[in-house]
């Protein structure tokens, strides 16, 4: 899978409706038709997206729901939620935040993404994937050491 691809099944999130996993619905349907290594690559291409958001700039940029002030005092699990809702908005959305870190939507989330992989696997096969989180980074807050430099 590449960027194109990885965008592609992100461009099939159904805003429209209410509830996030109709929401993700098909995306999930359209993963889990490809190859295994398609799911694999689709959630490794997503912990480096989320990944490269992980820093200082983002964070206090995410509300005072997410940044509850200094030093690094964050909503650990609110932050990964909030960088997953950049994600889901979109390449153009996701590459402006990621320029400007000022434009990062404020106390929003969107945790259901971080499990579209896994429940396209889970719908292929009727099971659980577990090596899904053996991706070459972490998307966990504060994993991104470049984004969170010692003051």
């Amino acid at each position: 899978m590449d960027d194109s691809e990885f965008w592609g099944l992100i461009d099939k999130l159904d805003w429209s409706k209410d509830d996030d996993d109709a929401i993700i619905e098909p995306a999930v349907v359209a993963l889990a038709l490809m190859p295994d290594s398609q799911i694999a690559d689709f959630q490794q291409i997503l912990a480096r997206k989320l990944h490269a958001i992980d820093g200082r700039a983002w964070a206090r940029a995410s509300g005072p729901e997410i940044w509850l002030g200094e030093p690094d005092r964050v909503s650990v699990d609110g932050f990964l939620y909030a960088r997953a809702l950049v994600v889901a908005n979109g390449r153009e959305f996701y590459e402006a935040v990621k320029v400007d870190p000022a434009t990062m939507p404020k106390d929003s989330d969107f945790e259901a993404l971080l499990m579209l992989a896994a429940d396209a696997y889970d719908r292929k096969t009727g099971l659980e994937w577990e090596e899904l989180d053996d991706t070459d980074v972490s998307y966990e807050t504060f994993a991104n050491v470049a984004g969170w430099p010692q003051p």
